[in-house]
């Protein structure tokens, strides 16, 4: 078992988390409370659900270059 013990790990496996429920919400499913959509609004990203899944996975594509 890892333990996400450094702050850019923790961050990596919320956007991780978030690319994961936006993707269910795209599929129809609703969730109570935020929408991961909301809260990826809220970080920064910009556009329709599928613009944001599409710039989260550049995104998160870029961190794991940046880590090799």
């Amino acid at each position: 078992m890892t333990a996400l013990t450094t702050p850019d790990q923790i961050a990596h496996f919320r956007m991780l988390t978030l690319r994961s429920a936006l993707k269910l919400e795209i599929a129809g499913m609703k969730r109570r409370g935020r929408s991961a959509y909301s809260i990826l609004k809220n970080e920064g990203f910009t556009g329709t659900r599928a613009a944001v899944l599409q710039q989260l996975n550049e995104q998160l594509e870029s961190f794991d270059h940046d880590q090799n």
